[in-house]
């Protein structure tokens, strides 16, 4: 490559994130760590797709998309990286967002992941990870994924979303309170809603993922100061935002307490 031609491709470059290096929290300095860094998105749906769209965006450097499912029509209302051929066609969701990705930001290296993640497979598909996103859609991945992310060290985002309603919490291993701390164990199986009973809102899915998003994005150049450290819940339509304060670790926890992974080896699954 030409001296010019460097030149040119550094300009356009500074030109893309402009908006973004000049917020006060970003600088140039946290726009190059964004570009060295791995991400992890475990699951390509509502809140997986809108996040895997602002990491590409933003200039994150790598990310690993992991989801196992196909296209639906039904999709398309709240998953913003597909569209109507994607879901004629049933493309995998993890390829489909692949092709979105190149459109959006050629420069973003994707890994593709079509799987269900397991015990088996968890731990080599994060572990190069600098932080984890939670696009998951229930209780046992997640404890899965919190198994794993204690484990391993890593820190992750929990979302989720249903109706108009929201919830996300971020955990710093070894720092903050882990997913069990917060629900030792999951709701009974008759209680548990889905998208298909309760319906999902567009504006919740893109509400926590951006919480999501952001969260991550503190991590990665290195702002623990401002991390959201208590459990947000809020509700879109009747307009109730609570803040749970200040949960904190457990010693007794089963996960980051005891540091016995019981999903992770399996047992809990």
């Amino acid at each position: 490559m030409s001296g010019s031609e460097g030149k040119k491709r550094g300009s356009k470059e500074a030109d893309r994130y402009s908006r973004q290096v000049v917020f006060r929290g970003m600088g140039q300095a946290g726009q190059e760590r964004l570009r060295g860094a791995t991400v992890a998105v475990i699951g390509c749906g509502g809140l997986g797709s809108a996040a895997v769209n602002m990491l590409a965006r933003s200039g994150v450097g790598e990310i690993i998309v992991v989801d196992r499912d196909h296209v639906e029509l039904s999709n398309l209302q709240r998953q913003v990286m597909f569209d109507e051929g994607d879901a004629a066609a049933r493309v995998p969701k993890v390829m489909a967002a692949v092709r979105a990705i190149a459109r959006v930001n050629s420069r973003v290296r994707v890994r593709p992941v079509v799987a269900d993640v397991s015990p088996a497979n968890i731990e080599q598909i994060i572990g190069e990870a600098d932080v984890v996103i939670d696009g998951t859609d229930n209780f046992e991945t997640r404890y899965l994924l919190n198994d794993a992310c204690v484990k391993l060290s890593i820190p992750w985002v929990y979302g989720g979303a249903i109706g108009a309603t929201g919830m996300t919490i971020t955990v710093l291993p070894g720092e903050t309170a882990c997913l069990r701390c917060l629900f030792p164990d999951p709701p009974p199986a008759a209680t548990v809603v889905t998208s298909e009973t309760e319906g999902v809102l567009a504006s919740i899915v893109m509400t926590v993922s951006a919480i999501q998003w952001t969260e991550a994005v503190k991590i990665l150049i290195g702002d623990k100061e401002h991390l959201n450290r208590d459990l947000l819940a809020f509700d879109l339509w009747t307009n109730h935002y609570e803040r749970i304060v200040s949960p904190t670790r457990r010693p007794d926890c089963i996960c980051c307490g005891q540091r016995r992974f019981e999903y992770l080896d399996g047992g809990a699954i």
